[in-house]
């Protein structure tokens, strides 16, 4: 298997942990896309990707998986014992549902606010910017953090007792909130210990 990515950007970064917490990083290639320089605007990648955007991931047979969900269901799958994504209807319910609500209330809404409300990747990359969008998903992702704040009140993880993709997506949202400069605010002590408890995984440290 082949994951295009680049090192260090949010969404690679999601699925490199899902990776580590499987004990399967080293059963991947992985190959170097240099976004900041255009390239996953390049033909050949675009054929993998039409979106044009990483991570992708290659399997051996040529087909290509995009969206860091997608993929992390066919990494945490493959080897017949879901551990990120669930095991019964419900728990693959609610992890879809909290993953969906930590991508758009907080991935999504700090992207947005990044790549409009500040010179995100550079002029080069960020052809169209609208700063009154960009402030206004500032203020989302500030609410979905209070929102996830509320509900580590309750349980330990975003979808339940056991740790989940949704809980690494958040997780990066966090660290893309720190890079984009959103302080996650000091009111939110649930979400403060979750953060340090995630941290200290050694899937996470090892990413």
């Amino acid at each position: 298997m082949k994951i295009y990515d680049f090192k260090g950007f949010p969404n690679p970064a999601r699925v490199r942990i899902a990776l580590a917490e499987k004990g399967m990083t080293d059963r991947v290639e992985f190959v170097s896309v240099n976004v900041p320089a255009g390239e996953h605007k390049l033909p050949a990648f675009v054929a993998k990707n039409p979106s044009a955007a990483v991570p992708v991931l290659e399997l051996d047979d040529g087909t290509t998986i995009a969206e860091c969900t997608a993929i992390t269901e066919y990494i945490d799958n493959i080897d017949g014992t879901p551990t990120l994504t669930g095991v019964t209807a419900k728990e693959r319910a609610v992890i879809q549902m909290m993953q969906r609500r930590a991508e758009a209330e907080l991935m999504d809404a700090v992207g947005t606010y990044f790549h409009h409300a500040t010179p995100g990747l550079g002029a080069k990359i960020e052809l169209y910017q609208n700063r009154e969008w960009g402030e206004k998903s500032r203020d989302r992702a500030i609410a979905g953090m209070r929102y996830f704040d509320r509900v580590l009140g309750t349980q330990a993880y975003l979808a339940g007792e056991n740790f989940s993709m949704a809980d690494i997506t958040a997780f990066v949202g966090l660290g893309f909130a720190d890079f984009a400069k959103i302080a996650i605010p000091a009111d939110l002590p649930h979400l403060h210990a979750w953060r340090a408890r995630i941290a200290a995984r050694p899937g996470v440290m090892a990413s």
